[in-house]
């Protein structure tokens, strides 16, 4: 009896266990984890945070750079025509009088009072805490985590990019996602980019570069912005961290996968982890998970291949209405 069970049992290969796999990793996303829950918080916080920042960097450019004054620097550029002065920007340079360590001539720590300046950029891609920012790809990594879900409802699209490839080199892959990421949220002149940085904008006057004016503020200004700063960054590290944590686990399930040799044993796995699946509907399945043999979910599937131009919500919709699918699926 036990050698006719053992003859009945399905072998599991290499794209039953990719089945499995992509399936854990949509059910381990959904989870209401720590991690998540605070990704999910802090992204609730950021487009207030930002506000804020921003109306207070209005108010300090506004005090050095009066409506006036930008008005007769419009007057003078419209009037002539080898005078530009003013131009639209979003990041400014800001500095106060403080105190800085120094060295005497003995080498003993002092207290010098020194000038405290310091870049802040309100543009999408713009440096947070904790950013390189000699690196266009690590300052991308704020949009990537605040337009994760409409990153994900696109083809080619892959938020987690960043997080995924950390600590390697550049390669092909890191390259194919982070271009399409960046083309999908766009930049000054089109997309998400193009809105985020017109929301956040302002007209100065001075030459094209931020960094050749430097604008006062006093230090508890300056404070608050460095704490927008850093509250950016904090974003950042909650995506980062969360997205890590699903990323270890399932590399401790490709390597059990990788150890089975039957499919009830990978079944068993799964169940355990709370994700409900039978071997019917993985032998079932595609690689991404989906039932393409039951004939409704097969018609459904030939239908969406008509008339593709969907708005952007609805892609969102359709991505979450996938997950919920799965998600149930997983409980039938």
């Amino acid at each position: 009896m036990e050698r006719g069970k053992s003859m009945s049992r399905i072998r599991l290969n290499q794209e039953y266990r990719n089945k499995i796999a992509n399936r854990m990793r949509v059910h381990l996303e959904q989870e209401p984890t720590q991690e998540k829950t605070k990704y999910d918080e802090l992204k609730a916080d950021q487009i207030e945070l930002n506000d804020k920042g921003w109306d207070l960097a209005e108010t300090i450019v506004r005090k050095h750079y009066t409506p006036e004054d930008v008005k007769m620097a419009y007057h003078l550029q419209n009037k002539f025509e080898n005078v530009s002065t003013i131009a639209k920007d979003s990041c400014f340079h800001f500095h106060y009088l403080g105190m800085k360590e120094d060295r005497d001539y003995d080498n003993n720590p002092i207290m010098k009072e020194d000038t405290i300046e310091e870049h802040f950029d309100f543009r999408l891609g713009g440096a947070f805490e904790g950013s390189d920012s000699n690196s266009s790809s690590r300052d991308s990594a704020y949009g990537y985590a605040l337009y994760r879900d409409e990153l994900k409802a696109q083809d080619n699209c892959n938020p987690d990019i960043l997080i995924e490839q950390e600590g390697k080199e550049q390669n092909p892959h890191l390259t194919k996602y982070c271009d399409n990421n960046d083309k999908y949220l766009g930049n000054e002149d089109s997309g998400y980019g193009k809105q985020w940085n017109e929301k956040y904008q302002l007209d100065l006057i001075g030459r094209e570069y931020c960094r050749d004016r430097s604008i006062a503020c006093n230090q508890e200004q300056f404070m608050m912005l460095k704490q927008w700063k850093q509250a950016k960054g904090h974003f950042v590290i909650a995506h980062r961290n969360w997205i890590k944590s699903v990323l270890d686990q399932m590399k401790e399930i490709k390597i059990g996968l990788k150890g089975y040799k039957y499919l009830d044993e990978a079944i068993e796995l799964s169940t355990e982890l709370g994700l409900n699946i039978t071997d019917a509907e993985i032998i079932r399945t595609n690689s991404t998970g989906l039932v393409i043999y039951n004939p409704k979910n097969l018609a459904e599937r030939v239908k969406g291949m008509k008339n593709k131009n969907h708005s952007r919500e609805d892609k969102i919709k359709a991505r979450l209405l996938y997950e919920k699918q799965q998600a149930e699926n997983s409980v039938n």
